[in-house]
């Protein structure tokens, strides 16, 4: 069996930057794969304060949540036009384009489209549609709550290591599934620095199998009559990894295998409260890596030289309680810039 299926991880996600221009209708392009027609981007103003940015192709490109608030979905036709074969096109603002500021997004492909009447297929119990990419672990998924415990078809061959659920027509949190949590009796919210907590209503203490997750009664995963979208992601070996790692405290810090070297990477500590703290390749192109944002606060891109990022893994170079606290507890995903070794057996090279 090969090492990886995926030997061109920019076929499925890219980071993307850019300098704003103020233009209307701006059409960026990804590097490389000119098959990448993302279906979810997600971005952020690195020089200008700003909320962080989510579309998707399932919701719409005029719909907005936004991670670092519990705010429901909004409606705005200026910021995001439209995702392309090989890039999106963005609007004009503050929030995507003002001159003089920088920004980056980073984008993933799922891309087939699937309809699941659960009580026809007997998959689920609620209802759910979608776009899903099985090679690349990812499927964006929409459903309406019940209220009731249930499970929801989410699109995937392969049970999720991770899913991010928001309810779109209420202010709720953004609550978070992550294997590598105490157990599916916990959660964690992405729009706070809390710590996972025990509430067995979000996830009905159930993991998710190969073709549905599980939802309880709590109103921010399964309100009645409240539409709810979930972004599924299944480990593929090689191209992502959603994993846990204990701090050291020391500037020779923890080495986290991923069995690929990273382009994006978000941490997350579980044992107390701190930021969720995101890297990728385009805003540093050398280690240590140094531009972090944080996905629950709206400020500028700041310099923290957290960790080096490897062939196979990264190694935290940083004793700050974010990532690398003596005996702390993190979750980390991740994806690929290369794979450690490709489906033929070649190596890649660190920085």
């Amino acid at each position: 069996m090969a090492y990886t299926t995926i030997n061109d991880p920019t076929a499925y996600f890219q980071n993307l930057i850019w300098s704003g221009n103020n233009s209307d209708n701006r059409a960026l392009t990804f590097d490389g794969n000119s098959n990448l027609q993302a279906d979810m981007t997600w971005f952020k103003g690195r020089t200008i304060a700003t909320n962080h940015q989510l579309i998707d192709s399932v919701r719409g490109v005029t719909k907005q949540i936004k991670p670092d608030i519990s705010n429901a979905e909004a409606t705005d036709s200026t910021v995001f036009k439209s995702f392309n074969s090989n890039g999106i096109t963005i609007g004009v603002g503050g929030v995507v384009n003002d001159s003089g500021e920088t920004y980056c997004s980073w984008n993933w492909k799922a891309g087939t489209s699937f309809t699941n009447d659960a009580s026809s297929t007997g998959i689920g119990t609620i209802d759910s549609t979608g776009s899903a990419n099985d090679t690349a672990g990812f499927s964006i998924c929409s459903y309406t709550g019940t209220g009731s415990n249930g499970t929801v078809k989410h699109g995937l061959n392969s049970a999720p290591k991770m899913i991010i659920v928001k309810s779109l027509g209420a202010a709720e949190s953004w609550f978070v599934y992550h294997a590598d949590l105490t157990s599916a009796t916990y959660t964690i919210n992405l729009d706070t620095t809390g710590a996972q907590f025990s509430n067995a209503s979000t996830w009905n203490s159930t993991a998710p199998s190969s073709s549905v997750f599980s939802i309880g009664t709590d109103a921010g995963t399964n309100g009645s009559s409240v539409n709810f979208i979930a972004y599924c992601f299944a480990e593929k070996q090689g191209y992502s990894k959603f994993g846990s790692y204990t701090g050291n405290g020391s500037t020779d810090g923890t080495f986290a295998y991923t069995g690929f070297k990273p382009a994006w990477l978000m941490v997350k500590r579980t044992d107390s409260a701190n930021s969720w703290i995101i890297m990728d390749n385009k805003r540093t192109t050398f280690n240590p890596m140094g531009e972090e944002l944080k996905a629950e606060d709206t400020s500028v891109g700041s310099v923290a030289t957290r960790w080096d990022q490897l062939s196979n893994g990264f190694k935290l170079r940083n004793a700050g309680a974010a990532v690398n606290a003596s005996s702390g507890s993190y979750i980390y995903m991740t994806f690929a810039e290369n794979p450690f070794t490709s489906s033929t057996g070649t190596p890649v090279t660190a920085r």
